[in-house]
C-alpha cells in the first residue's frame, strides 16, 4: 500500500497560507495539496492573551508560515510523497534539510509500524517554488520571563514547581487540538500551581477532519513528532507575550530509542538532538531573543519522580495516559500507565497508589507482556513516553527490598528474571551534562541531582 500511494501521489504541495486578523484574534488557514486531495487546517490565536506591543507583522507572518512547515506532517504521512514543494515563501537548502531531518527521524515509529524501509537519501526531496522572501532583521522589544508548556503529567508539574520563584513573570502554555478532548489534567495542574486564567496562553490547532476519513479508507497513518509542532507553536506565543525562555520538561531518558539495533525513537522531538537543532534553527532564522530549552534535561526519570512526590497535592489530578485522556483518567492497561505505576510504587503507600490509579496494576496478570517490554533488555521498549529500562529496573529492585509480605504477581515474576543490580550511583546521583539550562537557572536543580 505504501509504494502504491507513493507512486500515485508523487508531490505534496504546501500551496499557501492566509492570515486573517480581527479585533479578537488571528486566524491562519493553511492549504496543502496531494493531487486531488486538499487540506485546509487552521490555527487560532486570541488577541486578549497578547502582551507584545511591538509586533513586527512581517516577522509574525513568517512565523505563521513556518508553523505550516511543521504542521504539514499530519497530512504528508497519508502518502509519504517523494517530493515536497514549498510555495508560500522562500527557504534555503539548509532549512529544507532541517525539516527533512525532522520528518525522517520524527516519523521513525511510523516507518517501522508501516514496514517502510527508505534510506535518508531516498526518503524525500524538497523543492522551493516561491517568489516571496522574508528579509531577516533585528526584532524589537524586551523579552523576559518564562513560557512553560503544560501537559498535565508529572514532568511539567515538576517544572512548574521549580519555577515557582519566577511565578509573577511566568506564562503557562497549552496547545489545543480539535480532534482531542480538553486537557483537564493540564488545567487542573495550572490551577494547583496557583496560576490564574490570564496566565494561560493557548494556541489552537484545528486539524482538517478529512484526515480521519482518509485513514478509514486505507491511507497511511501513524505517530508524528507532535512535540516539534508544539515547539514552533510555543515560539510564536513566546514572541507574542515577550517571553525570553520557553521552558520544556524533557528529561535525559527521552534520548533513548525504542527498537534494539535501530535508530527509532518515539520521543525524537523531545530528545536533546532535536532540542539542539531547533535552538540553532531559531537563533539563525528567527531571533536570539527567545531561547528554547528543557529544565529537566540533566535529570533522569527516577530523579524527576523523587521531586514530584514532594508535591503530593498533585497526585489526584496528574495524568499521563494517552488512552484515558477523554475521561481524564488512567486506563490501567497500557504501557504508560504501568510505567508510571512502577516508578511511583516504591515511594507511595498502598492507599496513596489506590487514590491515583484505583487499581493494583502489578497484580494484573494481563499486563505481563507489557511488563516484559518495560524491563527486559531483549524485548523492544514500548512506543510510549517511558523512561530507560535501567531506571525501571532500579525502581523494581528498590520495591523488592522494601516491600514486605506476599509480592504482587508481576513483582514476583520480576524476582524470577534475575536482573542484574543497577548501581545507585548511576541512577540516584545521575547528572546529564548535555543540556542547555541557562546559568541563572542551574541552581534550581542543584539540590535534586
Amino acid at each position: 500500500m505504501f509504494y502504491e500511494l507513493r507512486n500515485q501521489y508523487k508531490e505534496f504541495i504546501y500551496e499557501s497560507f492566509q492570515v486573517e486578523e480581527s479585533e479578537e484574534k488571528y486566524t491562519v488557514t493553511y492549504h496543502y495539496y496531494i493531487n486531488e486531495l486538499s487540506f485546509s487546517p487552521q490555527i487560532i490565536v486570541e488577541k486578549n492573551q497578547i502582551t507584545n506591543k511591538s509586533i513586527d507583522r512581517d516577522f509574525l507572518n513568517y512565523l505563521f508560515f513556518q508553523y505550516g512547515l511543521f504542521d504539514l506532517m499530519n497530512y504528508y504521512k497519508l502518502t509519504c510523497s517523494p517530493l515536497i514543494i514549498i510555495k508560500p515563501m522562500k527557504i534555503s537548502s539548509e532549512q529544507c534539510e532541517f525539516f527533512k531531518k525532522i520528518l525522517y527521524y520524527g516519523l521513525g515509529e511510523y516507518f517501522y509500524k508501516n514496514r517502510i524501509t527508505l534510506s535518508y537519501q531516498e526518503f524525500v526531496e524538497f523543492e522551493v517554488d516561491a517568489k516571496e522572501e522574508y528579509l531577516q532583521k533585528e526584532i524589537q522589544g524586551d523579552f523576559s520571563g518564562n513560557l512553560i508548556p503544560i501537559g498535565g503529567g508529572k514532568d511539567s508539574i515538576v517544572t512548574l514547581e521549580l519555577l515557582k520563584e519566577y511565578h509573577s513573570n511566568n506564562k503557562v502554555f497549552m496547545l489545543e487540538r480539535n480532534l482531542y478532548p480538553k486537557n483537564q489534567a493540564g488545567y487542573d495542574s495550572i490551577q494547583m500551581a496557583k496560576y490564574n486564567e490570564e496566565d494561560i496562553v493557548i494556541f489552537r490547532n484545528n486539524l482538517d477532519l478529512k484526515l480521519l476519513d482518509l485513514n478509514k479508507k486505507g491511507y497511511l497513518n501513524g505517530h508524528i513528532p507532535f512535540s516539534a509542532c508544539l515547539s514552533m507553536a510555543s515560539f510564536i506565543m513566546a514572541y507574542l507575550t515577550n517571553k525570553k525562555y520557553i521552558v520544556l520538561s524533557n528529561e535525559a531518558s527521552a534520548n533513548e530509542g525504542n527498537v534494539r539495533g535501530m535508530n527509532i525513537n518515539h520521543q525524537y522531538s523531545k530528545s536533546y538532538e532535536y532540542e539542539k537543532d531547533f535552538r540553532e534553527y531559531t537563533r539563525k532564522y528567527f531571533t536570539e531573543k527567545i531561547e528554547y530549552f528543557s529544565l529537566l534535561r540533566c535529570m533522569n526519570e527516577y530523579q524527576i519522580v523523587q521531586e514530584f512526590i514532594k508535591h503530593k497535592e498533585y497526585l489526584s489530578i496528574f495524568r499521563s495516559c494517552n488512552q484515558g485522556t477523554k475521561e481524564n483518567n488512567w486506563c490501567n492497561h497500557c504501557s504508560k500507565c504501568l510505567y508510571v505505576y512502577i516508578m511511583l510504587y516504591p515511594h507511595l503507600t498502598k492507599e496513596e497508589m489506590m487514590k491515583v490509579f484505583f487499581s493494583e496494576m502489578l497484580d494484573d496478570t494481563s499486563l505481563e507482556e507489557v511488563f516484559k517490554s518495560l524491563v527486559l533488555e531483549d524485548v523492544d521498549k514500548p512506543f510510549e513516553c517511558v523512561g530507560e529500562k535501567k531506571e525501571i529496573n532500579y525502581s523494581l529492585q528498590k520495591a523488592l527490598k522494601i516491600k514486605n509480605g506476599e509480592l504482587p504477581y508481576l513483582l514476583k515474576k520480576y524476582s524470577e528474571y534475575r536482573q542484574s543490580n543497577i548501581s545507585l550511583e548511576k541512577i540516584e546521583n545521575y547528572f546529564n551534562n548535555q543540556h542547555f539550562i541557562p546559568s541563572e537557572y542551574i541552581h534550581l536543580i542543584g539540590s535534586i541531582v
